[in-house]
């Protein structure tokens, strides 16, 4: 029966995908209410939810919440479809690359820039201010090994590498142009040895001292809460991936107050407090639509701004 179920789960999920419209966005045919994608990780979902309580604060818009579109893509095929018409969580690196199939740029300004032309040429759609707050490739340590080999940045790490067991995402070894190979050729050093993990345990597993470094997510709450040394990308070698939401600009223009509404959200949210906030989620196991609600509260819905 069980197998019975899941097959019948995945020729749905395949359905979905192939039909090009997505179950339960079909309040965003109501004109009264604006559908705004988020996703599956509680970044997402929490993000999903600050641009719902801004834009219901500050319009006289519902909104409904859409969190199980994965990728990228999905999201940006149900901005095209017209299923929804904000999307909460995009970040100028993936979309850059994934959605636009341009060359990664490494300059933050030049990547946003690039990525807003882009969706307003292309696609008719306006890339608002980022958060504040880029979630990318950080490579960690504990503070006693930052401490013993004087880390502070990435290139710090030459002189001492080749003493290090290194964790990271198992899809970074092999990834052409940001991976390891691109790594190696732009800092001139390798590990002693590297070892393919879920990304998820990487965080886990430097703690426990099982490893002395590991590529991590630079947003992910454990950063804070294990004390983890966050290296700087001193030869910005990681493309930037500055998370913003992006609006169909029918909506914006059919929509008072809305433009001002999420423009007030522009770099509210450092890296630091996006971590905070997804702490709360991930470990608190804090519902992301309270995180979000006690985060605007706190604020005021940034009436001031």
């Amino acid at each position: 029966m069980k197998r019975i179920l899941k097959m019948t789960m995945v020729l749905f999920s395949l359905l979905i995908l192939a039909s090009c419209s997505f179950p339960g966005l079909a309040s965003n045919t109501d004109e009264d209410t604006i559908s705004i994608t988020g996703g599956i990780t509680s970044e997402a979902q929490i993000l999903a939810s600050l641009v719902a309580g801004m834009v219901e604060h500050y319009t006289d818009k519902n909104t409904a919440i859409i969190n199980n579109l994965a990728t990228t893509t999905i999201n940006h095929q149900a901005m095209m479809n017209g299923d929804a018409s904000i999307s909460a969580a995009r970040y100028t690196g993936t979309d850059l690359t994934t959605t636009l199939n341009l060359p990664p740029e490494k300059d933050p300004k030049k990547a946003f820039e690039i990525v807003k032309d882009e969706f307003e040429k292309r696609y008719n759609q306006t890339w608002f201010p980022s958060y504040g707050f880029e979630n990318t490739y950080v490579f960690l340590v504990r503070k006693d090994t930052a401490q013993k080999y004087h880390l502070s940045k990435v290139s710090d790490l030459k002189n001492v590498a080749d003493e290090l067991v290194a964790g990271v995402d198992t899809s970074w070894i092999n990834r052409k142009g940001d991976g390891y190979d691109g790594f190696q050729e732009t800092y001139g050093f390798s590990f002693n040895s590297i070892l393919p993990m879920q990304i998820g345990l990487v965080y886990d597993a430097v703690e426990a001292g099982k490893m002395d470094i590991v590529l991590g997510y630079s947003t992910d709450g454990r950063i804070a809460s294990y004390d983890l040394v966050m290296l700087e990308d001193d030869r910005q070698f990681f493309p930037p991936y500055d998370a913003a939401p992006v609006v169909d600009n029918k909506v914006l223009a059919d929509t008072p107050h809305l433009k001002e509404a999420l423009n007030k959200l522009g770099h509210t949210i450092s890296t630091e407090k996006m971590q905070e906030l997804n702490y709360e989620a991930d470990n608190n196991l804090v519902e992301p639509s309270v995180v979000a609600q006690r985060f605007l509260q706190e604020n005021h819905y940034f009436e001031g701004k």
